[in-house]
């Protein structure tokens, strides 16, 4: 079959070139993502990697794309579980680790880099030493990175969540963050989470381990080897979260356009060899030799470009990994590992895209009859059959609705939209014989009514082939939907962020952070404004809980955003009451005066009462800020806003309008968001391009006959390429109408699931430049890749 197929590829070259080229790239690609996504696993942290077992606090799992802390233990937790271990036989030292936010001041603004302080006991569990200098002996030392330049003995000063701090450094590390004294750091941080067991020499790792497990039990997990690595940063986990987001989404358009690309191109060429299998019928191949045949070229031209397509993947990964770094979309760190399995699996993945491609083609090769062979015409007799029929039916109604439910989908309403516009490209592109013929009489007439006989040529040609004109439609139609559809999508969730935003902020300007990851109390004690806490609190059962802290002031000044449903806010103003987001309400059935325990940041377990449900709060519990601020000591304060004067100078902070403030959080967020659609779109367009270029080139190709005619007949150079190229704008017109019918209903479902979840309107953005930039881009494919081998054909037949 493979001998047979290859022979058949190499006479039919030039019609199997797009196939190979698209399939070659979506090896490519998916080797190439194998291996990013293979290397993207967690990495122990640098300040862990000299400790052999760790124990951390139990693991609350999360909604899909939640990355709060877990629970930490409370003081007195920690202090028991910290007593046992150390009597464990080779244990030298238990270290809680106490980490907290501490930055450097220099020339009166925060030193970029690190942002981390640490207790001094916590350098025993990394393989760090001073480099000069001694530890830190009382408060107001520290010991920090000796890249900051400064020696022993000089002056400092730490911003830390209270605001400036003056230090004296006392040593440098070679080693990134601030160590100051135990005792320091437990003022200033939170609760315990991670307990470090350093051993001796010569002890037994797994020993260690055993024994810690039996102390633990349940009240933790140990961990050692490469298990350490469940200790990364909550933000770096959430970075290779998003780069996974994108590298599915990649995956899963080019699996599907590698997929239509390759069956498509198969099923057109049946369609132009319908004579060629009919004299193979003719001369006694049976149906099933036929489909041999069809599966053998299949396989020839998808093992080749599977092989191509693996190399040229792993030789881009490294590239495209550090391309993702740079973009923000995977942590510093970062690198790619190459690794055999993922190329293989590259290969036989593109080798099984190749043969579902074939298949239907295949099928209908097998049906060909021995009489094909001697039709002349190239007229369709029966362009739509009952499984055409049957498939676009299936199609449509799965594509609307997914379309439908993406508008109650919530975060999921992307991922619903991209498969409801799949769908629809598939049913469309089955229900294309039947929807091109009233399409193109609609498109043609107006050629039709000029002088000559081109408008009709181009009519009737088209509608005499509907199946090549619906095949050449298709690519121009997943090229236009795919863009309208990712550029749409991407821009409307941008905007609807932003609306929110900026209606969310009713004041005249904010204050917000300027170098540093939050601002200090110091800086809201100075500015005159409303300034929310954030911070984590853990109820039994639920997981971890976004809440901030308020002041009575603040949330009487508040009222009319937050929409109070049940309760009152005057019964919080004066106390300890909290507010709950009513969805978190209705579903746990909590309602104004449920006493509710709540453990905050330092593991300590208060119970508040419940004193009001509100429909718009800004997180899910809404807590006194003194309450927040006396369990999490290292807490910073997003945002301030306020209508009144600010001082001129202010520390790790700075002032813009309330639209500013909006633009400004919406051109990160656009940085992101046009990373990601460009690497959507690219890839789509990239792909279809092909498809669009190939088929068209192998239509117009395979009707050189009918341009001899066409000439023979008394028409000029001149008409034949007019009717090619009139033909050619109606199939681009075509498929962009079509491409842009298939993304409306699925942008529909994510605008109606936005506005459900903002609030206010949200309005459906579509960049049309972009829109109309691929349009035209298809158009000049379609012209070049059908008149450039007409013209060619044209002066052969003279």
């Amino acid at each position: 079959m493979l001998r047979t197929g290859m022979a058949m590829v190499r006479g039919r070259w030039a019609g199997f070139a797009g196939a190979f080229v698209a399939l070659c790239l979506g090896v490519a690609l998916i080797s190439m993502t194998a291996l990013i996504q293979m290397s993207v696993s967690p990495q122990v942290p640098g300040r862990y990697a000299g400790t052999p077992v760790l124990v951390r606090t139990p693991v609350i799992e999360q909604a899909e794309g939640g990355f709060l802390q877990d629970r930490p233990w409370s003081p007195e937790t920690a202090a028991a579980l910290a007593g046992r271990l150390r009597g464990i036989p080779g244990v030298t030292a238990v270290v809680p680790d106490r980490p907290f936010y501490a930055q450097a001041v220099a020339g009166g603004r925060p030193v970029p880099g690190d942002v981390r302080g640490y207790g001094w006991s916590s350098t025993a569990l990394a393989p760090y030493r001073l480099v000069s200098g001694k530890a830190p002996a009382r408060d107001g030392e520290v010991v920090l990175d000796r890249a900051l330049g400064l020696a022993p003995g000089s002056p400092v000063t730490l911003l830390t969540a209270a605001g400036p701090v003056p230090y004296t450094v006392t040593g440098t590390l070679d080693a990134p963050g601030f160590h100051v004294t135990d005792a320091a750091a437990a003022r200033l941080s939170g609760g315990v989470r991670v307990i470090g067991l350093v051993t001796a020499p010569d002890a037994d790792p797994a020993r260690v381990e055993s024994a810690a497990r039996a102390i633990v039990g349940g009240a933790g997990e140990v961990l050692s080897g490469d298990a350490r690595a469940a200790l990364e940063s909550r933000a770096d986990e959430r970075t290779r979260w998003i780069g996974m987001q994108i590298l599915a989404a990649m995956t899963a358009v080019s699996g599907f356009v590698s997929v239509f690309v390759v069956a498509s191109t198969f099923a057109f060429g049946v369609v132009q060899r319908r004579r060629e299998f009919g004299l193979l019928r003719l001369v006694g191949a049976t149906t099933r030799q036929v489909r041999r045949m069809v599966y053998g070229e299949a396989l020839a031209v998808g093992s080749a470009a599977s092989a191509a397509g693996a190399v040229l993947g792993a030789a881009l990964a490294p590239a495209f990994g550090g391309l993702l770094v740079e973009a923000g979309i995977e942590p510093p760190g970062f690198s790619v590992r190459i690794e055999a399995w993922p190329p293989a699996a590259a290969f036989g993945a593109g080798l099984v895209v190749a043969l579902l491609g074939v298949w239907s083609a295949s099928r209908r090769a097998g049906r060909v009859r021995p009489m094909e062979a001697l039709r002349e015409a190239a007229a369709d007799r029966r362009p739509m059959t009952p499984p055409r029929w049957i498939g676009g039916a299936v199609f449509t109604a799965a594509g609307t609705w997914l379309a439908v439910s993406a508008a109650g989908a919530g975060p999921d309403s992307a991922t619903r939209a991209l498969y409801a516009a799949m769908a629809l490209i598939l049913a469309l592109t089955l229900l294309a014989p039947a929807i091109v013929p009233p399409v193109v009489r609609a498109l043609s007439w107006p050629l039709t009514r000029g002088r000559g006989a081109t408008g009709v040529l181009v009519r009737e040609g088209m509608l005499a082939a509907v199946r090549r004109t619906a095949s050449t439609t298709a690519p121009v139609l997943v090229t236009v939907g795919f863009a309208v559809l990712v550029t749409g999508m991407v821009q409307t969730m941008a905007g609807a962020v932003a609306t929110g935003r900026t209606t969310a902020v009713q004041a005249r300007a904010v204050v917000v952070p300027d170098g540093t990851p939050g601002l200090s109390d110091a800086v809201v004690a100075a500015v005159d404004g409303i300034a929310t806490l954030p911070t984590t609190v853990y109820a039994e059962g639920m997981p971890p809980l976004e809440a901030v802290g308020v002041t009575p002031e603040a949330l009487a000044r508040s009222a009319d955003l937050l929409r109070v449903v049940e309760g009152s806010l005057a019964d919080r103003a004066g106390g300890d009451g909290v507010v709950v987001a009513r969805w978190l309400a209705d579903g746990h059935g909590w309602r104004p005066g449920t006493r509710l325990p709540l453990t905050f940041e330092d593991g300590r377990t208060e119970t508040l009462p419940v004193t009001a449900v509100a429909a718009d709060a800004p997180a899910a519990v809404l807590l006194p800020r003194d309450a927040v601020r006396s369990h999490d000591p290292s807490a910073l304060t997003e945002e301030i806003l306020t209508g009144a004067a600010v001082p001129g100078e202010i520390l790790g902070g700075r002032v813009l309008t309330a639209d500013a403030y909006a633009r400004a959080e919406r051109d990160e967020d656009d940085r992101l968001v046009w990373i990601f659609t460009l690497i959507l779109v690219g890839m789509a367009v990239g792909y279809t391009g092909l498809a669009v270029a190939n088929t068209m080139m192998m239509s117009t190709v395979d009707r050189a006959p009918d341009f001899r005619v066409l000439r023979m007949s008394g028409a000029t150079p001149r008409q034949v390429l007019g009717t090619v190229a009139a033909e050619s704008v109606i199939v681009a017109a075509l498929g962009t109408a079509l491409g842009a019918a298939v993304a409306l209903p699925a942008l529909l479902g994510v605008r109606s699931a936005l506005a459900a979840g903002i609030g206010p309107a949200v309005e459906l953005i579509v960049p049309w430049p972009v829109v109309l930039g691929v349009a035209g881009g298809c158009l000049v494919l379609t012209l070049a890749a059908s008149v450039i081998p007409a013209l060619a054909a044209v002066r052969r037949a003279r």
